[in-house]
């Protein structure tokens, strides 16, 4: 019970590393229709902000591979936060200050993403080398805390925006940097332990010939994209498509994700013992295929409401339930298998948005088109969980 305690700032600092995580891909998409009107950036060219949030992401977690457990996890969790704090410190100056604004802010967002790849990273791995039982609901429980970063962000920043006017979101935005700045600390003096001792993991060609962590693979580049599409494009969705204002969009579109999202972690971190990961991943990807849908083909503003909502109640297991699957399938498969996951996961969270963005452009800025070719991914989804149930039976 004691040793139990002393992880108890291990899990705090987890908690927030995810809440910078939240920060750092959800803060900017709501200021993408303010980046429109003020610096004149096309909706083509907005969708290349999570484009290179998630290419850098990738990137980092590929590099993560090789270097995270040769540095160690505290030097590269505690530079997330550093890094993460400095890109949004930026994203209120640079653009102003660059002769093309637009080129301010990819630079920013390279820097924080970094910061958030990192956090990807090192934080899943950290928590699961903690002497905590239940570690299917720990792993569910502590992605809940993206979904609570995520709904803080949008409260916060609406509630903001409309006391002291969309014009200050760059105060608003040296306030969030605040967060990863006091997270640095509990990093720095938190206990941390090693997933899997020197010379015991699996190594990565011995990982990479194992046929389900393939499939693994597979179902988090479907989880990253069914979850990023919604998350980056419902403001603007609510917005220009369904024809409410900004803030009735953020509140009922992203905030109502991001609520829903975070509930369908607690509950199966609650209940995880009692219920069948895969049969209930199963379900959700059929949920998620019909949000995406009746978002995209309703006419009823409501109806459409609903599927943006309702989606993130749909994808909340997604990811977290694919890496339970993948831990308890390659218990030796260390700090590369949680990379190579991760970068499964924002590859298709890369792709998936910038998809949507560019369709949307060429139907006129009709973002339910590009929502309506995104409902590819939770299908495929679908298809990878058959695949595991009937292959993997012990799954």
């Amino acid at each position: 019970m004691v040793k139990q305690m002393n992880y108890k700032k291990t899990l705090l600092a987890c908690y927030l590393g995810f809440v910078t995580q939240a920060i750092s891909a959800n803060f900017t998409p709501l200021l993408f229709l303010t980046f429109r009107s003020t610096y004149g950036i096309t909706l083509d060219k907005l969708a290349m902000i999570p484009l290179v949030f998630y290419l850098t992401q990738l990137l980092v977690d590929l590099a993560a591979t090789k270097f995270a457990d040769r540095i160690g996890y505290r030097t590269c969790v505690v530079a997330s936060q550093v890094l993460s704090a400095v890109g949004l410190v930026l994203m209120a100056i640079l653009p102003d200050l660059m002769p093309v604004p637009f080129w301010g802010i990819l630079l920013s967002v390279v820097l924080y993403a970094i910061g958030s790849g990192l956090i990807e990273v090192l934080v899943s791995p950290i928590v699961e080398a903690c002497p905590f039982e239940n570690k299917d609901g720990m792993m569910s429980l502590l992605h809940s805390f993206y979904c609570w970063g995520a709904m803080a962000v949008i409260l916060g920043s609406t509630v903001f925006f409309a006391v002291f006017g969309l014009e200050n979101w760059r105060i608003l935005t040296f306030i969030w940097a605040l967060i990863p700045l006091y997270n640095t600390l509990n990093f720095i003096s938190c206990p941390i332990e090693r997933l899997v001792e020197d010379g015991e993991s699996m190594g990565i060609s011995r990982l990479l010939r194992t046929p389900i962590f393939w499939l693994m693979i597979l179902l988090m580049v479907c989880s990253g994209a069914s979850e990023a599409t919604m998350a980056q494009w419902a403001s603007a969705f609510t917005e220009s498509a369904i024809g409410v204002s900004k803030t009735v969009g953020d509140l009922a579109g992203p905030c109502l994700f991001a609520m829903f999202m975070g509930i369908s972690r607690v509950l199966y971190g609650k209940f995880s013992e009692r219920l069948n990961l895969t049969k209930g991943m199963l379900l959700c990807g059929i949920l998620c295929a019909a949000c995406y849908l009746l978002a995209s083909l309703s006419t009823l503003p409501i109806l459409g409401l609903a599927g943006c909502a309702l989606c993130g109640l749909a994808v909340g297991i997604m990811w977290p339930g694919s890496i339970s699957i993948s831990s308890r399938s390659c218990p030796r498969g260390g700090t590369a298998m949680f990379a190579f996951l991760a970068l499964a996961g924002d590859l298709g969270a890369m792709v998936s948005p910038a998809m949507v963005g560019s369709l949307a452009e060429m139907a006129d800025g009709d973002l339910k088109a590009g929502l309506l070719v995104a409902t590819a991914f939770p299908s495929v989804l679908v298809l990878g969980l058959l695949i595991l149930r009937k292959r993997f039976r012990t799954v």
